[in-house]
């Protein structure tokens, strides 16, 4: 690996989901680090109304229910911000201000989200726990924050309690437990935010169903590294509609082809077995029955951005960084703990490794990766090139919506 280089620190966004009851993706939080807030997610308002504009597309643009569409985003503002109104004129309909927790609540701040609520601003209060001398904001707010995670299921009653009386719907963050995930709906929270809702719930005694055996099967298979050309096309033409959709995200916009390509073996040779693996195994995550697309669209943007990271950071041999990304989280997709799923997959030990411990080039890259798609950033190794992870992740954003608008779009044709 090369000498690294100086670089500049840069600026740091990631997004992360909120759901609804049907644990539908229906808005993101945007993540932001800057050398000022080193931890803290207050979005950065210094660029031009049409850069931001730019910016938030970006990151709040999916593929969803077959339509490409534009999701709310979920911004931090500072005390500062709110009250010297420095916010540029945002579209009202696609921007909710989140009020952090530790603002002091003074005269000028209510007087200044009034305004910001009576220009069209969706408002909510983020990592909320009650106190009296919030109720100013609570009749201001739309949407409460509720930090459950270091709370009891019975304080999260008592706080559900208390603002009963103010017309808000309830947002349960940091979720990370199934027990607290039901609990909170059942107390009528609406939208819900936390890394359990990308975890498996582990239920006693259940068994894999024919679905997630074929994608155990096809995910085996095509990790045996011996395997052949014509064996990858025998087990890929077993199902008609699994290999129409390989064509058709071989020939999409996501792989950058010079021609179009109009068989299954004229893939496998122009492609190569190593991407012809990776885009069978995208497929089969994506063709997952019963799952949040998100979770798809988490795992993909992970194994995307390993594998840019690798590139940039000079590595030879980047093969299984991708493979790394995807099956990290594909517990998940799946319902089955880890340690079964390895059991059932023949990955290299560095891939192993890298999932299991997060040891080596490739587990460093990986843990890094999952902590920037968090937004962890305290947790991202000091000496990572902010630029070349920024631009990974930005670039892994756009591959994905587009590997995922050509996989949806084979069942219109």
């Amino acid at each position: 690996m090369p000498a690294r280089q100086n670089f500049k620190k840069q600026t740091l966004m990631a997004r992360q989901p909120i759901f609804n009851e049907k644990i539908e993706t229906v808005a993101y939080e945007l993540l932001y680090r800057s050398d000022k807030n080193n931890n803290q997610a207050v979005f950065d308002f210094s660029g031009s109304l049409a850069t931001i504009n730019v910016l938030l597309n970006s990151f709040t643009s999916i593929y969803q229910n077959k339509k490409l569409k534009r999701l709310p985003a979920f911004i931090n503002l500072t005390y500062d911000l709110i009250v010297n109104n420095t916010l540029p004129k945002l579209p009202t309909s696609q921007i909710v201000l989140e009020i952090l927790e530790d603002v002091e609540v003074t005269d000028e701040l209510i007087n200044s989200v009034k305004s910001l609520r009576n220009k069209g601003y969706t408002i909510a209060l983020d990592d909320f726990i009650y106190d009296d001398k919030f109720i100013p904001l609570l009749k201001l707010a739309h949407i409460i924050k509720v930090d459950v995670l270091e709370m009891s299921l019975d304080e999260v009653t008592e706080q559900v309690e208390k603002l009963k009386d103010y017309k808000v719907s309830l947002l349960a963050e940091k979720i990370e437990t199934h027990e607290m995930l039901e609990h909170c709906k059942s107390l009528g929270f609406k939208l819900f935010q936390g890394y359990f809702l990308s975890k498996p719930e582990i239920v006693e005694g259940s068994t894999t169903d024919p679905s997630q055996t074929k994608i155990l099967n096809i995910i085996q298979a095509l990790q045996n590294p011996n395997i052949s050309v014509p064996q990858i096309e025998k087990i890929i033409l077993q199902d008609p509609v699994f290999t129409f959709k390989l064509l058709r995200i071989v020939n999409s916009s996501a792989n950058n082809l010079v021609r179009d390509i109009n068989s299954l073996s004229e893939a496998i040779n122009i492609l190569g077995i190593p991407e012809v693996k990776k885009w069978a195994l995208i497929i089969a995550m994506i063709s997952s029955d019963n799952k949040s697309e998100e979770l798809s669209r988490q795992l993909l943007i992970r194994g995307r951005m390993c594998e840019k990271v690798a590139i940039a950071s000079g590595i030879k041999n980047t093969t299984g960084y991708m493979i790394a990304g995807m099956i990290s989280g594909a517990n998940a997709l799946l319902d089955i703990e880890m340690t079964e799923l390895l059991s059932q997959i023949p990955l290299s030990k560095e891939i192993k490794t890298a999932i299991v411990d997060g040891h080596g080039e490739m587990g460093k890259i990986l843990q890094n990766t999952i902590n920037f798609g968090r937004g962890n950033w305290s947790e991202i190794s000091s000496d990572i090139d902010d630029e070349m992870y920024g631009s990974a992740y930005r670039e892994s954003l756009h591959w994905v919506t587009d590997s995922m608008t050509a996989i949806d779009q084979t069942s219109t044709v």
